[in-house]
């Protein structure tokens, strides 16, 4: 799914999401690398880990950044749990990789955290 005319508004990209992450039973940390135009570029798996936890690492999400040329990105994770509430992890996690991918000039747009059928935006809370 690399065509950006799927991804044309907040909520085909929250439906996407859900799709690829809902039924997962180990958590993965999603990509969705975007251009000037915030038209999808690539969307990658960038981690994967265990039932409770994956570790992710600024440095490779910078370096994913530049091979791709990415403006802008949106993250995503599953809570495989079912809870879909950020945890306080998830937060500082997404305010370090905001800003090592500041100092190369990327955006980013949003980080989904996807339970079950639900799937939150901090955007949309106010968390980015």
């Amino acid at each position: 799914m690399k065509e950006s005319a799927a991804l044309t508004s907040p909520g085909a990209v929250r439906d996407y999401l859900r799709l690829r992450l809902a039924s997962r039973k180990e958590e993965a940390f999603v990509c969705i690398w975007l251009d000037a135009q915030h038209k999808a570029i690539d969307i990658e798996d960038a981690f994967k880990g265990t039932l409770t936890q994956t570790s992710v690492y600024p440095r490779e999400i910078v370096k994913a950044a530049l091979r791709v040329n990415a403006a802008a990105v949106i993250f995503a994770h599953n809570h495989p749990s079912g809870v879909a509430q950020p945890s306080q992890a998830d937060e500082l996690l997404t305010r370090n990789l905001k800003e090592a991918l500041a100092l190369i000039e990327v955006k980013v747009l949003d980080h989904f955290i996807v339970a079950g059928n639900q799937a939150i935006s901090f955007a949309e809370r106010g968390l980015l």
